[in-house]
């Protein structure tokens, strides 16, 4: 086997690795030792920015294989034939706590799919719950701050979370699930995904409607125990990453079966909630799931950092016959998402190769931190001009559509709009009693840690909010945290 020459970054040959030059057997070093500073230069910026939300991932390659002809929806080419298959890139992680923390907190799961398509990059951006917190993107780096620490003790708060939520009763849903066995999965292959937002596909005679995106795990769901996800953060802080990458290493291939909903424009108009409302779910019952597809994940990355740790997902990414719609919250991921990854990771970072379309890549887009190619050459970097031969594609120029209202305000909420009990009450409802009596004891558990000043007032706050949503469970939480209930506050 032919050796390879050790050299610094710029090919030169390198004689000594691990002695520094220096003024004699003890002197000083010298700064003449180019290769000296140049491992301890790069070495201070090894760290790019840490992802302010979900920066504990794991990530895999697979293939997303189509099984039913859904073209009368679509036209988007992923989903052209049955049989078609197409790789995928997949980020699982948490969302609130640091890049060293456990993967294994009870927390969402991030589960995003960046599929190669020919027509480009389709980065579906979603989490392991159909629903959010919140509804309104204004609202998201304020709930994020409560999920973080605290600016005074630096330290983890129950009481900043629970003051909001209970501030923001549209998170009731998504607290509840979070509460519940699903919010500490056994790692990623045991939990379903789901696009959570709405979005619009188009099929090719230009008919529109809405649809949400499910994935649902082949291997079935498995979740810990409030108990059991904590002893696993003590004995291994990194199970589900190590879960993960040896599942695949020993040839036990996780799958998840595509399945969407669909709701016609006529349809939407009557839904009983707002349609692109992130804290409601569409009724399986009203709107039934679709088979689509199925997806595989068979191909570690043969390095975390450049290949996970430097993905970047952005809803903003879609294809052709697959767009967006009035959800609030998908609007504004829409602009922040690349936003974020330009900050963290430089103006191109679309040229990463875990984040590369395989196929053409033409525009006038040059310069900036870490250009990775040759930067466009000699080819003109303005349009229109002279000289080159790309062109706009008229095959691909968007269907035209109509906005419902002309009118620009802040609007207040209708009636149903602040229904925020009817969906989480009836999810209580039909969960069996281990799973009632699992939630109920991760609530008062979560709540307990509420203190300060103010703690009476937002546990009574809190507790108006079980109650309106089921009964029993309010009862039950009430009963947990030795609260006499004041009913006034039920009314």
């Amino acid at each position: 086997m032919t050796k390879k020459t050790l050299t610094t970054v710029a090919g030169a040959p390198v004689t000594h690795y691990e002695d520094s030059q220096s003024v004699g057997p003890r002197g000083p070093l010298l700064l003449q030792d180019y290769f000296l500073h140049e491992k301890l230069a790069h070495f201070n910026r090894e760290r790019i920015p840490e992802r302010i939300v979900h920066a504990k991932g794991s990530g895999a390659y697979g293939t997303f294989t189509v099984t039913h002809d859904i073209s009368k929806y679509t036209r988007a080419k992923v989903f052209s034939e049955v049989g078609k298959k197409t790789r995928v890139f997949v980020r699982f992680s948490t969302v609130g706590g640091e890049k060293g923390s456990a993967d294994t907190e009870r927390d969402p799961r991030g589960f995003a799919v960046k599929f190669y398509t020919e027509d480009g990059n389709w980065d579906l951006t979603g989490n392991n719950t159909p629903v959010f917190f919140i509804k309104d993107p204004k609202k998201f780096p304020d709930f994020i701050h409560t999920q973080k620490r605290d600016p005074y003790t630096n330290c983890k708060s129950p009481t900043m979370m629970w003051d909001f939520w209970s501030l923001n009763p549209e998170s009731l849903h998504q607290v509840l699930i979070l509460m519940s066995d699903r919010g500490t999965p056994v790692g990623f292959r045991f939990m379903h995904g789901f696009g959570s937002h709405t979005f619009s596909m188009v099929n090719a005679n230009n008919e529109r409607i809405y649809v949400k995106f499910h994935f649902k795990s082949a291997q079935g769901i498995k979740n810990f125990t409030d108990a059991e996800a904590a002893d696993m953060k003590s004995k291994d802080p990194d199970f589900s990453q190590r879960d993960l990458v040896e599942a695949i290493d020993n040839g036990h291939f996780p799958k998840w079966n595509l399945k969407i909903q669909v709701m016609t424009l006529e349809q939407s108009k009557t839904f009983r909630w707002n349609p692109f409302d992130l804290t409601k779910v569409w009724p399986h019952g009203d709107y039934p799931l679709i088979d689509v597809g199925t997806m595989e994940l068979n191909d570690n990355p043969d390095n975390y950092f450049a290949h996970v740790e430097q993905s970047a997902f952005a809803p903003a990414n879609v294809v052709d016959g697959i767009g967006f719609s009035p959800d609030k919250m998908l609007q504004g991921r829409i602009l922040s998402y690349p936003d974020a990854h330009r900050y963290r990771l430089g103006v191109n970072f679309d040229s990463l190769p875990v984040n590369k379309c395989p196929y053409a890549v033409n525009n006038y887009h040059r310069d900036g931190a870490m250009r990775f190619d040759d930067n466009g050459g000699k080819s003109p970097n303005y349009r229109p001009n002279s000289f080159d031969d790309i062109v706009e594609d008229q095959n691909y120029k968007g269907t035209p559509y109509e906005l419902e209202s002309n009118v620009v305000a802040y609007f207040d909420r209708n009636e149903n709009d602040n229904d925020h009990y009817t969906q989480p009450g009836n999810l209580f409802r039909i969960m069996t009693d281990d799973q009632k009596k699992n939630t109920i004891s991760n609530i008062v558990g979560a709540m307990s840690g509420i203190s300060g000043p103010k703690k009476d007032e937002i546990i009574n706050r809190q507790l108006c909010h079980w109650f309106r949503a089921d009964h029993t469970l309010g009862a039950a939480v009430a009963e947990g945290l030795g609260v006499e209930v004041d009913m006034e506050l039920l009314r």
